[in-house]
């Protein structure tokens, strides 16, 4: 067991998962409910846990405010995003009357997605992730293996970079899985995923994707990037 200090509050005692025994949790996984995965992480983490959204649709969100309203949720605001997705991130917001904690980048003298783009995304997202992770045993994301060819061995639980407990508890979910789960709980979504955008990330560097294209072919087109460093572990 480790101890993990809050504010105005003594230890608190967060178990120590070996990477076997990471690796046993990810075979059980395998065959539960993603609410019975969040429940779990709610249950060995709180409250040093959070998960993080991207707003593409809210799926993962509403399975987890089901298991503990208060959950906090991060959203990386870095400056660049659409319109759209700010706007669902308020309606969301609202809906659910969300813990959200919104990770500001500060405004940049010069646009660093067109000065740096290599480093832009390690300096606007990876960073502002860190600091909403500060404290933190571990974290939940919206990971899926159906995403992309580069996602379809994701595990479910896995230490990641910062030695933190990374749960992905929908990383089984094909898309058909999510799209029957919006129709049937009524689950908010991004506008532009009815325009093209399956996967949005930030407006300089999302395209539209074309029928038959990986749902992330939009992402970073024309370089061989595929990933923006938050889901690296």
């Amino acid at each position: 067991m480790s101890a993990i200090t809050g504010p105005g509050i003594g230890p608190l005692a967060i178990p120590d998962f070996s990477d076997e025994e990471l690796a046993e949790l990810n075979r059980e996984f395998e065959h539960l409910p993603a609410s019975k995965i969040i429940q779990w992480a709610v249950d060995t983490f709180a409250p040093h846990l959070c998960m993080t959204a991207s707003f593409t649709d809210a799926v993962l969100i509403d399975l987890a405010v089901q298991v503990d309203p208060g959950i906090e949720v991060v959203f990386i605001d870095t400056g660049y995003h659409f319109p759209e997705t700010l706007q669902t991130v308020e309606d969301v917001r609202r809906h659910y009357g969300l813990n959200l904690r919104m990770m500001t980048v500060a405004r940049q003298e010069e646009e660093l997605w067109a000065a740096d783009p290599a480093n832009c995304c390690s300096a606007v997202k990876v960073g502002q992730l860190d600091r909403a992770l500060a404290g933190k045993a571990a974290w939940m994301s919206g990971l899926r293996r159906a995403d992309a060819g580069t996602r379809e061995t994701a595990p479910i639980v896995v230490r990641d970079l910062r030695g933190l407990v990374k749960v992905n508890p929908i990383a089984t979910w094909s898309d058909l899985d999510v799209q029957g789960y919006i129709a049937d709980h009524e689950v908010p979504v991004n506008p532009l995923t009815q325009q093209g955008y399956p996967s949005i990330g930030c407006m300089p560097c999302t395209s539209k994707v074309a029928d038959g294209e990986d749902a992330r072919a939009g992402r970073w087109r024309g370089s061989d990037k595929t990933e923006c460093g938050l889901h690296l572990s």
